[in-house]
């Protein structure tokens, strides 16, 4: 899902080297990147976040979607 390249660090810290393009991100979304760099879908995401953080199913689904449309944007995805 991310790209291999992407750099990150747990505080948020993203970097394209590709590009030299560099983000910050607040904690959620750095948790999002990991698990993603991890090779998790983004149903054993939603699951995963659902189980953790008290949210409404149909939010968390409506945020990770915007999450997930930035980042390819920002040419931060693999195809």
């Amino acid at each position: 899902m991310i790209k291999k390249n992407i750099a990150t660090n747990e505080f948020g810290f993203v970097f394209n080297p590709a590009t030299g393009d560099s983000y910050s991100s607040n904690p959620m979304a750095a948790e999002i990147i990991q698990l993603m760099k991890e090779n998790l879908s983004l149903n054993e995401i939603k699951k995963m976040l659902l189980d953790k953080y008290e949210v409404d199913k149909m939010i968390l689904e409506k945020d990770l979607d915007e999450f997930v449309g930035l980042l390819k944007e920002n040419n931060l995805l693999s195809n």
